[in-house]
């Protein structure tokens, strides 16, 4: 398994626990790095579920706004599971954070995962796969999600598509081109 990955795939399709099973596997401590916000009771319902089905020995850093001070806070030596870039990117949008402000984070949090020497596990939703949004708030997460999956996926070792809990290898297209 590559030091670090980038699992992406549609709502539901198993990212969190293969994410989860992979920093089990991994035989070091692990830190997940959390975004989900309790906004409301079917949320606060899912983090619960999330947080019954971690070890207890893991440590948990809620990053829901400023992901890359999270990311930061990791011991370097620790496997990194950071669950998951769609909501940090919904929870900057709702609060008015320009587009290129996420981005810049983005980047950071892309500089600090290829500084590491621990594995590093990132999980995000693949939200361009269906119908142009109808409206312009939609388009501009839609627009912004790929490129956040673009800047992290260019600083992993290896991106996998995961659907139905099963991992698609992704192909980088200057390997496949060369």
């Amino acid at each position: 398994m590559p030091r670090s990955i980038l699992l992406i795939g549609g709502a539901r399709s198993g990212k969190s626990r293969t994410g989860q099973s992979v920093a089990e596997s991994s035989g070091e401590p692990v830190t997940i790095v959390v975004t989900a916000e309790p906004f409301d009771d079917e949320m606060t319902d899912r983090i619960g579920r999330h947080r019954a089905d971690r070890p207890a020995t893991w440590t948990t850093i809620e990053a829901p706004l400023d992901l890359a001070d999270g990311v930061a806070a990791v011991p370097d030596g620790d496997t990194l599971l950071l669950d998951c870039l769609t909501l940090w990117i919904s929870n900057r949008m709702l609060n008015d954070t320009p587009t290129e402000d996420i981005e810049a984070e983005a980047e950071r949090v892309s500089a600090l995962l290829a500084a590491r020497s621990g594995r590093s596990i990132v999980i995000s939703n693949e939200v361009g796969l269906g119908i142009v949004p109808g409206d312009p708030v939609s388009r501009a997460f839609r627009d912004v999600h790929g490129r956040v999956n673009q800047i992290i996926a260019d600083c992993v070792e290896a991106t996998y598509l995961v659907v139905a809990g099963r991992l698609l290898p992704t192909l980088d297209p200057l390997q496949v081109l060369s």
